[in-house]
């Protein structure tokens, strides 16, 4: 899975040009039959095989194994210390129903981790705690990829959907020791694992913030309908984010008002923080919202204002015109003048036609001054208007004093402080 945090693995590209193309098609989920047996789980036709990997540490120790079977488990979860098991991939039946016998898990939560399409949740069982969580995809923004973790009292058991995680911080701080990650036990591990998947959207949402900046100059300057169908797709995108944290959000809060045995009293503060998180991420989504809409607002605005700039000018344009035109009328209309005297006596004259000419040149000329003067001509740009193009741009302002102080906006990394001492 692709580093979010990577600048490298992340650039933020061009505004114009960018997600022009065909919509983004969500893959099928596969779900158990309707009215099937509580705990009948699906395995997608899709699924990769499943790759266990164990890591078992202590204070003082720290040991990493692949192992291919579910038993293979059982000395780790034998010797004192706490017990680290990470599976990807959920294509195998028979691993998964293994794995839920040895940690003697329940039918309903070995259906859920099968069964990828959760909601973000928590639920208490006597033995453990399910933790249900959702991953930044790497292969589309508006997916996410469910984590399961089961918490029990010296082991946690985490099952992804694919390889590639946002857990590497947590392994490197385990392998060398860093912080309290080896000394606390199995309940501080569960954080660092939800910890980590809640701060990998920061910086999803700083680089929607960098281009919706950039988006605004675009609105003013170079308004164009690409421009307006990539502020939608930021919009989809926050959206996106903020479907996913706003259950993540209940679920902490939820873990953190009732009580379980797995997480002691001093762990629990840590969530607190991990719920401070998603809360400011979904004031974040929120904001940056108010200000998506904000800009199409704005686009639209200016594109009226351009449109009524082009009207301006060929309505200018049919006004000179008009006594040009009744002059040239009255004059085209052939009446005899040998007839009678008042036919016309003007096309008998010696200078009639440059007379006519220059009256003509010379009201299209006072009426070109006279707009000018009034400010209906050559009054400016085609942007908005002050007033009008002042209003718009004190309500983004407004939008974007409510944006956290302590988001990544400010901050380059927002979960620095307390992953520091992890």
């Amino acid at each position: 899975m692709v580093n979010p945090t990577d600048p490298v693995a992340n650039p933020v590209g061009p505004v114009r040009g960018v997600r022009r193309g065909k919509r983004h098609k969500r893959r099928v989920l596969h779900r158990p039959a309707p009215a099937s047996i509580p705990g009948s789980f699906a395995i997608a036709p899709d699924a990769p095989q499943p790759i266990i990997r164990v890591t078992h540490f202590g204070p003082d120790h720290c040991n990493e194994k692949q192992v291919e079977r579910a038993a293979d488990l059982t000395p780790f979860l034998a010797m004192p210390g706490v017990t680290w098991v990470n599976i990807d991939g959920l294509g195998d039946r028979a691993i998964l129903t293994a794995i839920g016998e040895l940690f003697q898990l329940h039918l309903l939560t070995l259906a859920d981790i099968a069964n990828v399409h959760q909601r973000p949740k928590v639920e208490a069982y006597d033995r453990y705690l399910y933790l249900v969580t959702r991953m930044q995809s790497d292969e589309h923004p508006l997916e996410s990829e469910q984590v399961s973790i089961v918490l029990g009292d010296r082991w946690v058991l985490s099952v992804q959907e694919r390889g590639g995680d946002c857990f590497g911080s947590v392994r490197n701080r385990i392998r060398r020791g860093k912080g309290r990650a080896r000394e606390y036990g199995a309940d501080y591990l569960a954080y660092l694992l939800v910890d980590a998947v809640v701060d990998q959207y920061f910086p999803v949402v700083d680089r929607l913030s960098e281009q919706l900046e950039r988006l605004e100059d675009e609105v003013l300057f170079r308004p164009s309908s690409d421009v307006i169908a990539i502020v939608h797709d930021v919009r989809r995108e926050l959206l996106g984010v903020r479907r996913t944290i706003w259950p993540q959000r209940d679920a902490i809060n939820l873990l953190l008002r009732d009580e379980s045995p797995q997480i002691r009293a001093e762990a629990r503060i840590y969530f607190r923080d991990v719920y401070d998180h998603c809360v400011q991420l979904i004031d974040m989504c929120e904001t940056y919202r108010e200000l998506t809409q904000g800009l199409m607002d704005l686009h639209l605005s200016v594109m009226s204002n351009r449109m009524n700039e082009v009207v301006k000018v060929l309505t200018i344009i049919a006004t000179i015109f008009i006594p040009l035109t009744f002059i040239a009328g009255v004059y085209g209309m052939n009446f005899d003048a040998a007839r009678s005297p008042w036919n016309m006596p003007e096309l008998s004259w010696y200078y009639g036609y440059p007379a006519t000419v220059i009256l003509m040149a010379v009201i299209a000329i006072g009426m070109v001054g006279y707009f000018i003067k009034q400010g209906w001509l050559f009054a400016g740009s085609t942007q908005l208007p002050q007033s009008e193009s002042a209003s718009m741009t004190s309500t983004v302002a407004d939008v974007r004093r409510r944006i956290p102080a302590s988001s990544p906006t400010a901050s380059t990394n927002p979960g620095q402080n307390h992953n520091s001492t992890g």
